[in-house]
């Protein structure tokens, strides 16, 4: 079965449980057959709804009349030297995606794609000089998932699965791409899924505000802000959605989140570390100040250069002293190890291959305006 094939059919992989069940009663069914086929497809990993075999022959074939089970195939894997796994995946648009498996020895987090290359063109990152293509849907969001804990299991036998962490930091922007981003992390966290913990799980947005504030009446994942840059003024020219979206508003909006989510629960501040750019000691003692009000950890991303960036990483001794200027001023704050630099897999360094690009502005203010809506 290729792509197109399963365009005019269901992929049951995206329905989460509350969809599954909606489902199986315009069928006519008990609403427990979600949770059979949830098993099926993402604990016993079956493709096949002929293979599920504790329902009835014809509600199968009912079931395959409908859809299918689309896992998004694998064109390309790279190994790095650190361990680090990239694999670029063909989604439905015909374009390549990447997903990146970061291992460690208590935990694998998963990096993972949400849209096909990004519209908010972040000068530091790869992924948004390529343009907008499409959104992902549900199934190929978390088919990512499913597949790496297929072609891992030998890998981690010692593991119930491979991916043990979720970060929805890959290619796109997952507030853009709202509600197969909400499906894909409910089933993430289903038991009947990957039964991954809401902390484990985290949602990373450039600033789409309009979409944190779904995300309140949404999940209870854990969220991350691609802040950058202590200033609207330096912010507006790293982060070109701060235009529409300043910083004041960011925060506010953040605030409002992780004071719902209660439990002492933090929000991570990401900050890519560009050596003369937005490095210096003043910077640091501004972030300081800006995130005083935020229960959050800061962690501090060294620049993943790419060609055409211009951008450099800054020496290690100057991300540390920035690093301790923070600390010194009471935050909790991580540097990031670079992972996978070597096969293009670190932060911001996502490319896969966009086709049939159209021009970023106006795919930019067509999706902006979707997010408001």
């Amino acid at each position: 079965m290729t792509a197109d094939d399963t365009k005019e059919f269901i992929n049951f992989l995206g329905l989460d449980r509350a969809q599954l069940t909606a489902l199986f009663l315009e069928l006519g069914e008990k609403p427990y057959r979600a949770e059979q086929m949830m098993k099926w497809m993402h604990h016993r990993q079956v493709s096949d709804v002929d293979d599920m075999t504790d329902m009835s022959k014809k509600l199968r074939a009912t079931l395959s009349e409908m859809g299918s089970v689309y896992e998004a195939p694998v064109e390309e894997s790279f190994e790095s030297v650190d361990g680090t796994r990239k694999w670029l995946i063909r989604a439905a648009s015909g374009s390549l995606v990447e997903t990146v498996f970061i291992p460690e020895s208590s935990r694998g987090t998963l990096c993972v794609s949400s849209q096909v290359g990004c519209a908010l063109d972040c000068s530091f990152c790869s992924t948004g000089k390529q343009g907008f293509n499409s959104n992902l849907t549900a199934g190929e969001i978390v088919g990512q998932v499913r597949m790496v804990n297929r072609l891992l299991a030998d890998v981690y036998p010692e593991r119930a699965q491979a991916v043990t962490n979720v970060v929805m930091m890959g290619m796109g922007e997952p507030l853009l791409n709202f509600d197969n981003v909400a499906s894909a992390v409910d089933i993430m966290m289903d038991d009947l899924g990957y039964g991954i913990s809401k902390r484990k799980v985290t949602i990373s947005t450039a600033g789409v505000v309009p979409g944190i504030e779904k995300l309140i009446e949404t999940t209870d994942c854990s969220l991350a802000l691609s802040l950058h840059a202590p200033n609207d003024a330096l912010r507006d020219e790293l982060v070109p959605i701060n235009r529409r979206y300043n910083i004041e508003t960011l925060l506010d909006a953040a605030r409002r989140y992780v004071g719902n989510l209660g439990d002492k629960r933090t929000i991570t501040v990401e900050y890519t570390v560009i050596d003369k750019v937005n490095d210096q000691p003043e910077h640091a003692e501004e972030l300081a100040i800006l995130l005083k009000s935020l229960p959050c950890k800061i962690n501090l991303i060294p620049f993943n250069p790419f060609p055409g960036s211009g951008y450099r990483r800054p020496a290690s001794i100057n991300i540390r002293r920035f690093q301790d200027r923070l600390v010194r001023a009471g935050h909790s704050v991580t540097v990031r190890t670079t992972r996978g630099e070597d096969i293009e897999a670190a932060c911001g360094q996502l490319r896969g291959q966009v086709v049939d690009k159209t021009r970023r502005q106006e795919q930019y203010r067509m999706i902006a305006s979707e997010a408001e809506a």
